[in-house]
């Protein structure tokens, strides 16, 4: 089954996934339905968020992803409802986001090695 993701810097060396810290989790967020990925896309830009692309990929596959990375994922069905708090964030992004610089692979350890984690992490998805 195709899902949609959120993606920066899609195709690059620098490709992120777009996810969410919550109580000590990192949760990627799954789309059912594309224009839902585009309209939370919407949000993160009218919140100062940078832009990421929509990218349709197997669910299985970006499962595979957040398990090896110890990420948690969770698919944001068509005519989704919130429930609780954590429902909540599937729909309107945080208030505050990771620094991108933080992702350039020619910059030296300036940031936690968590924040490095998370991007070899990702760039194993390539």
């Amino acid at each position: 089954m195709k899902i949609f993701v959120l993606l920066y810097n899609s195709n690059s060396e620098n490709e992120g996934i777009h996810s969410i810290e919550y109580k000590g989790k990192t949760i990627v967020l799954m789309f059912e339905d594309k224009d839902d990925a585009e309209r939370y896309c919407g949000l993160l830009e009218a919140q100062d968020f940078p832009v990421p692309s929509v990218e349709p990929i197997e669910i299985n596959e970006i499962e595979e992803f957040c398990k090896q990375c110890d990420y948690e994922t969770r698919l944001v069905e068509k005519n989704f409802i919130p429930k609780t708090e954590e429902d909540r964030l599937l729909l309107t992004p945080p208030q505050k986001n990771i620094d991108m610089e933080s992702w350039n692979t020619n910059q030296k350890k300036e940031t936690s090695l968590d924040i490095n984690s998370i991007k070899e992490n990702l760039e194993k998805l390539l």
